[in-house]
């Protein structure tokens, strides 16, 4: 068994990350995105669960990941606008509770979230979770 077989957190970079599907990028990037916000929540200082888990879809639902990645498009390279792109028109199966268009917009998203993840850019994944804090920032 080669260390890629072997269950481990690794930050480096995932080799072909480009050959991935849009599908698998949204994947990784859901997780990615879940486990950040989380951390951030616990280190703002929220100690109950319940607290947690109702703060943390304010971030996660699928129409707060739409309305960032809209808000972010400016900021983006054009590598990334491919990333969004393809996410974005990936087929998959929309929620009923979802609107379509929340749905894919938010799957274009993860998907940027896991490229950059997988890619091993951690200071240009650092910016954009800047940006989008700045976004939900000016929400409140």
């Amino acid at each position: 068994m080669n260390d890629s077989e072997k269950l481990k957190f690794s930050s480096e970079a995932f080799e072909d990350v480009n050959l991935l599907s849009p599908l698998v990028l949204a994947y990784i990037g859901d997780a990615v995105y879940e486990l950040v916000v989380r951390r951030f929540l616990v280190a703002k200082g929220i100690a109950k669960a319940d607290n947690l888990h109702k703060k943390a879809v304010e971030f996660v639902r699928a129409k707060a990941q739409a309305k960032v990645i809209l808000a972010l498009q400016e900021h983006l390279k054009d590598e990334e606008l491919r990333i969004v792109r393809r996410g974005r028109n990936a087929k998959s199966r929309t929620p009923k509770e979802c609107k379509i268009s929340d749905y894919r917009f938010s799957t274009a998203f993860e998907a940027l979230i896991g490229y950059l993840y997988l890619k091993g850019d951690v200071d240009r994944l650092n910016y954009i979770l800047q940006l989008i804090h700045e976004v939900k920032s000016e929400e409140c």
